[in-house]
Order: C-alpha cells, then structure tokens, then sequence
C-alpha cells in the first residue's frame, strides 16, 4: 500500500508519525512539498517517505490519498487535479462535505471524511469516519479508535467537538501559570497539572459507559473544593459559555 499525503500540516504529520509507529504495512508515504520544514523533519524519521515535487505527484505515487489542507486551500486545489478511481480519498477537511467533494474529485473512487486529531501520532484517539468504509475503519483503528458515522448531518456534532482542543489546552495553560504565579516552578506545574488530567480523563474512559453526571457527583463531597469549583463555574456560566460556543462552532460548520 502506498501512502500519500496532500497538505503536510499538525494532522498529516500526526498521523504519519502513528503510521511509522504502528503495524501498518505500507511500502512508501509520499507528502506534498507545502511545508516544506514538516517534510524534511518526516523524511529524516525513515526512509520511506518520499516528498512530492507537487500535490498531483502525490496523487500519482499513491494507493490512498489524504487530503489535509485548509478549506480555502481544498476549494482552490482539488478540483484541479486528476484522481484515480482506484484509489482511497480520505478528506480531512471540515467544512467540504461529501457531495461536494465527489463533484470536485470527479471519479468514483472511495471517498472517506475522517476526523483524527493530533494524539493520533500516539495511537490514541477518537477517529469518526463517515461514510462506513470497512477497509479505512480497520486502517484507523490501528493507530486510534474508529467510530463509524451513518449519517454524514451527524458528524458536523463531531467536527465541532474537535474545535475544542485548543480551548481545552488553554484551560490546562491557564492552571499551570495559576501555579507559577503561587511560586510553583513551570516545569513542576505543567508536569502536575497535565498528568492530573491525563489520570482524570483516563478514569472517566473507563468509566465512559455511565452517565458522566455519576462522575461529576462522585468527585464532590458536601462543601468540599470540588463542590465550590462547580458551584463557582456554573454560576459564572463557565459552562453555558462552552455550550454557546459549540453552537456557534457547529453553526459556522452548517453553512
């Protein structure tokens, strides 16, 4: 199998170094040339990755295709290029949906929209695939965990979930210079505060068939620090604001 890479940006990388890490058997990963300091930093990681003079030359030297470019970019660039029928697509841009990604590509070929994010170059992770592809689940799930979708409407929900992650790394920045700021040295702040929430995120895996509520009352105890936090947040409307602003990330996403 021969891998190829249009847009050479955080996620392709991501899921080149979860490809070099896994036990997927490939025989070559070729990437754009667009960032070109991405590339090379691949390339120096094994020899089986070969940088494209350009995006129809990935296209040419591969089996499957990963489309990882900005919207914008996706619009101006897909359309123009000659795909095979053959082939397997996997888009991983937001907001082109299916239909309008089988008009630009123009042949037949597999068409997947899939939603990795960057914990996916440890094998880890969430990937929503949409439609059902046995053969692109399979893939997925040796380097994170696929969640097949049945109707393509639905995962805009994810897609808008996935606009958190920077949200969710500024609360981690923002509680680790609370820290610094009380004269906890940087290095033993960030290495509490995200080992705490990798410990907190992981009991709520395993706990994940239950209703998350169970977790948020079993965390508390009357007029303990954790019943002040919530109580504080809610209050504040920490957590109205969050739901507003999944509103506003899903509606963008609807247009």
């Amino acid at each position: 199998m021969k891998l190829g890479f249009i847009g050479t940006g955080k996620i392709a990388s991501s899921i080149i170094k979860g490809i070099i890490n896994s036990k997927i058997i490939y025989k070559s990963i070729t990437v754009s040339p667009r960032n070109k300091k991405i590339a090379n930093q691949l390339k120096k990681k094994i020899n089986k990755i070969i940088i494209a003079k350009n995006n129809q030359d990935v296209i040419n030297s591969s089996d499957w295709v990963f489309l990882s470019v900005t919207p914008s970019v996706g619009q101006k660039i897909i359309k123009d290029l000659n795909f095979k029928s053959s082939q397997v697509i996997i888009s991983l841009i937001s907001t082109i949906n299916l239909s309008n990604l089988k008009k630009m590509i123009k042949v037949k070929a597999d068409i997947v929209r899939a939603i990795p994010l960057p914990p996916i170059s440890l094998k880890k992770g969430p990937v929503p695939i949409y439609p059902p592809n046995k053969k692109v689940k399979t893939f997925f799930n040796k380097i994170g965990s696929t969640i097949e979708i049945q109707n393509e409407k639905l995962s805009i929900n994810f897609w808008a979930i996935s606009g958190m992650m920077a949200s969710y790394y500024e609360m981690l920045r923002v509680m680790s210079k609370w820290l610094v700021n009380n004269n906890i040295k940087k290095k033993d702040a960030q290495k509490y505060i995200t080992s705490l929430f990798l410990a907190l995120s992981e009991d709520a895996v395993v706990n994940s068939k239950k209703d998350l509520k169970f977790l948020v009352k079993e965390s508390q105890t009357s007029r303990g620090l954790n019943e002040q936090g919530v109580r504080e947040l809610s209050k504040a409307g920490f957590y109205k604001s969050l739901e507003k602003t999944l509103n506003s990330i899903h509606k963008r996403l609807n247009k």
